[in-house]
């Protein structure tokens, strides 16, 4: 169990029958009433994100949720195949539990899976990933405006803004959580 004034960035809770991941937490002591905890939550089996107030003190029971480390091994339709790497034994997920996830998985990307029991919840990505762009139009010479970008599709089919120096064939570092360029590889 875990009290609602114990309440961190990350915790993950069963609320509704269903596990809650707390994304933000604030404690109110307004001047007259009793204290209460407003928080913002993210439904882990459907992503949906929830705002709601909790009585300062209340008790919710923590969810088991494991991460096991595992590499991406290949689509197949809309699954997608993961191989634990320890242990070998491979998890298929369905395209509907990933969702901007898809864009920057590579073959042999080592991600953390989320598991509820014996049921996936998703992936955790790492911060950024080096790609490969396979089109994009070549940089105008003299075009020297500061911040100039052009899109360039990446090898997993991800388009993303580049500055005009990157080139077709270049490898470059994208950030998983806004989907930015950050830099070349």
């Amino acid at each position: 169990m875990i009290s609602t004034n114990d309440f961190y960035t990350g915790a993950v809770v069963i609320w509704e029958n269903d596990p809650w991941q707390v994304l933000e937490f604030m404690h109110v002591k307004p001047g007259k009433g009793s204290p209460f905890v407003r928080a913002k939550l993210k439904n882990l089996r459907t992503g949906n994100i929830r705002e709601t107030t909790f009585r300062a003190g209340e008790k919710l029971p923590r969810a088991d949720v494991r991460t096991r480390e595992m590499q991406f091994l290949y689509a197949s339709g809309d699954d997608y195949v993961f191989m634990d790497t320890e242990t070998f034994e491979q998890v298929t997920i369905p395209r509907s539990r990933l969702e901007h996830e898809v864009n920057f998985l590579k073959e042999n990307l080592t991600v953390h899976v989320m598991f509820y029991g014996d049921e996936v919840l998703g992936i955790d990505l790492p911060q950024t990933v080096t790609l490969q762009v396979v089109e994009t139009e070549p940089g105008i010479r003299g075009d020297t405006v500061s911040g100039a970008t052009k899109p360039a599709k990446l090898e997993t089919g991800y388009v993303v803004q580049v500055p005009l120096f990157v080139n077709q064939g270049d490898w470059i570092v994208v950030d998983t959580r806004s989907g930015e360029y950050v830099s070349r590889a």
